[in-house]
């Protein structure tokens, strides 16, 4: 009998903390890890585990218009993409782009600043190589 997708998420999460890292959540198919900048603060790391055959590893890197706010579109794009330059080397390939609006929580029509962003990915045949590509993946900049 196959294993459900919630098992198998479940044994993945328990693989990953094992391994040191943590978990902010899970989402279908996919495992988003955590960083921690301070020890009361979890933030989603723009680090995912994509369960399948193979695993993907993907990475969502971005810069904020409100950084740059005299930037065109282009040229934000431009910045992330100079960020990803390390995770290229390794052989991470760009798989989408969004342009991401930060609402304002108490007023849903006012637009707090704009996330440029891009997804990289990288396949990883066994859990084993996933656990080495996600350590790679925490470690770099994921902001411009």
């Amino acid at each position: 009998m196959p294993e459900s997708p919630s098992n198998t998420a479940a044994r993945l999460k328990k693989a990953l903390v094992d391994a040191g890292f943590e978990v902010f959540r899970t989402r279908g198919e996919e495992i988003v890890l955590a960083e921690r900048p301070r020890e009361n603060l979890i933030m989603d790391s723009g680090v995912r585990l994509f369960f399948g055959d193979p695993f993907e590893v993907r990475i969502v890197l971005r810069v904020q218009k409100a950084d740059f706010p005299n930037e065109d579109d282009a040229h934000l794009f431009e910045r992330v993409r100079t960020l990803a330059a390390p995770a290229e080397s390794d052989g991470f390939v760009e798989v989408g782009i969004a342009v991401t609006p930060v609402r304002d929580p108490s007023d849903g029509e006012r637009t707090l600043d704009t996330f440029y962003e891009i997804t990289y990915a990288k396949r990883a045949p066994a859990l084993d190589d996933a656990l080495v590509e996600l350590k790679f993946a925490m470690s770099l900049e994921k902001r411009a």
